[in-house]
């Protein structure tokens, strides 16, 4: 059982028991819980779920819960309230912006038990002049609704790799020989089904466990040793890279590599993560695909942006500090938030100043490692940062973010992150567009206007590593390379084994070409603290 489905069910629940009004300390014990576990990324099993009730807010009442999911596959409780719940109404608990109390006036009162429903009253402006609505709100719900419905029956990368580890597990104990193909092998942000090649007859029994261990559709091509190649390369690329490729030249079926297509068609061989409608998402040229220069995970020698338990992380700056220099990185830079930040714990300037300290000791001690002392600086609503130039300025690094006031327009959302580029101050932009995957759309912006501020300005941009952000999109990467703008892969861990993250926005990175060179991660510690003081 994967660490984010049994999150998944705690969060299902807290949601659950606040639509049928259940006692409100009892609803934030479980939805702390679901927060903690899905920060947690070593995998919970029933010989280690016991180990939890060391981290404050489990108790001994959700560990139980806990070993309910791994033994039985869901909360009992949970099973119970959707017994007495349509389950076209629990899906209504998806959709951002419409909390429980929201879903229940609109089933109790309106009779409004499913999305379509949902959808169709709010076209109609039947939720505007109700109390706690409103026409904007009915605005938002509406919005939302269609976006839930868009993005409805799709996944993560990061929960999509984690099933596909477990499914490989099962065909190697079978001695199953599959390849991963499709929107995985890309490397897609978001996936909406995967994928294996495979020469091998599956019977039905290996089928079937293969399928219940998944939430996502799983298709296993089978084929024979003389189509593989083939079926290899026709279930990879996307419909719009596919479509540009003249299949009546590969008169043959039995290729013995897909080198050997790519010389059948005449083109130059690209990988499979580069295998997109080339010329919509690409702004500037063909992406780079040499490996002498592709970024890398290996090429990564420090992690940037991390919190620790001063504001909303699990670990102490040692413990961090110290799983992150025994995972052999040159460097790590905590950015815990800032002052306005009151939801996540934020940073005072009176802790800051106590953390810096911290951090100084720290680094006395260990001369081949060092701590950026740093902050992700809330950019507050009219653009300026979250402390003064006099506090700004003791700092090594800082990350600039919009974490509130999301209701902007274009411009407005363009013209706030620009001032907060142009402070002299800021060294990173953080998650570009505050997107959250298939969860949210974050606010417009300017992709153009904002890059160039950075180039003007010499500030890096981020590419948040977190798989529910992956931000920004890597379809503008190619332009930022052309500006000259560096980037940062950051994995914006709360926990320490989450700095592995950065291989998720490396990933991404990769679709568009990103090079070793343009990547602030990949210089050593003295060039990156020279290229912070430019």
């Amino acid at each position: 059982m994967n660490n984010l489905l049994i999150a998944e069910q705690f969060h299902l629940l807290a949601k659950m028991m606040e639509l049928h009004q259940e006692n409100v300390f009892k609803i934030k014990a479980i939805a702390n819980a679901a927060s903690i576990i899905e920060k947690l990324h070593q995998d919970i099993t029933l010989q280690n779920y016991h180990q939890l009730a060391e981290i404050k807010g489990i108790g001994k009442n959700i560990l139980e819960k806990i070993k309910e999911i791994l033994s039985n596959g869901k909360i009992k409780e949970l099973e119970e309230y959707e017994k007495t719940t349509p389950t076209s109404v629990i899906e209504m608990l998806n959709i951002r912006g419409l909390g429980p109390s929201k879903v229940y006036r609109l089933w109790k009162e309106l009779n409004i038990e499913n999305v379509d429903d949902l959808i169709t009253a709010c076209k109609q402006n039947k939720l505007a002049n109700i109390k706690g609505f409103g026409t904007k709100t009915q605005q938002t719900i509406l919005e939302n609704a269609e976006f839930y419905i868009q993005n409805k029956n799709k996944y993560q990368l990061g929960l999509a790799l984690s099933i596909a580890k477990q499914i490989e597990k099962i065909f190697h104990q079978h001695n199953v020989k599959a390849e991963i193909t499709g929107e995985l092998r890309r490397q897609c942000e978001v996936i909406s089904k995967l994928e294996w090649i495979t020469t091998h007859k599956m019977d039905d029994e290996l089928q079937e466990q293969i399928q219940s261990l998944s939430e996502i559709p799983v298709i296993i091509h089978q084929v024979s040793k003389e189509r593989y190649y083939y079926t290899l390369f026709q279930t990879t690329g996307s419909k719009e890279y596919l479509n540009q490729i003249d299949f009546h030249l590969l008169k043959k079926k039995d290729y013995t590599s897909e080198e050997e297509i790519f010389e059948t068609l005449g083109i130059q061989p690209i990988p499979a993560f580069q295998r997109e409608s080339n010329e919509e998402h690409y702004e500037v040229q063909k992406p780079i695909f040499n490996n002498a220069y592709l970024l890398q995970f290996e090429d990564i020698k420090g992690i940037l942006h991390c919190h620790t338990n001063y504001s909303d992380g699990l670990n102490t700056v040692s413990e961090l500090a110290d799983f992150v220099r025994t995972q052999g990185f040159e460097y790590l830079a905590i950015c815990d938030h800032s002052q306005s930040a009151k939801y996540a714990n934020g940073l005072s300037e009176e802790r800051l100043f106590q953390q810096i300290e911290e951090i100084n000791r720290y680094n006395e001690k260990h001369s081949n490692f060092k701590i950026l002392k740093g902050i992700e600086s809330d950019i507050l609503k009219d653009g300026s940062l979250d402390y003064s130039s006099d506090v700004l300025k003791h700092l090594d690094i800082v990350v600039a973010s919009i974490h509130n006031h999301f209701e902007m327009s274009e411009e407005e959302a363009t013209k706030r992150i620009i001032k907060a580029i142009e402070n002299p101050h800021t060294h990173i932009l953080g998650h570009l567009t505050g997107r959250l995957l298939l969860i949210r759309k974050g606010y417009p912006i300017n992709h153009k206007k904002v890059i160039d501020a950075c180039a003007a300005n010499n500030v890096i941009i981020e590419l948040n590593a977190n798989t529910y952000r992956l931000d920004i999109d890597w379809r503008w990467l190619q332009y930022c390379m052309k500006k000259e703008v560096k980037i940062a892969i950051n994995p914006d861990a709360h926990e320490k084994t989450a700095i592995y993250d950065t291989r998720y926005g490396v990933m991404v990175a990769q679709k568009a070409g990103l090079t070793k060179e343009m990547c602030l991660n990949t210089y050593s510690i003295k060039n990156v603290l020279n290229f912070l003081k430019k």
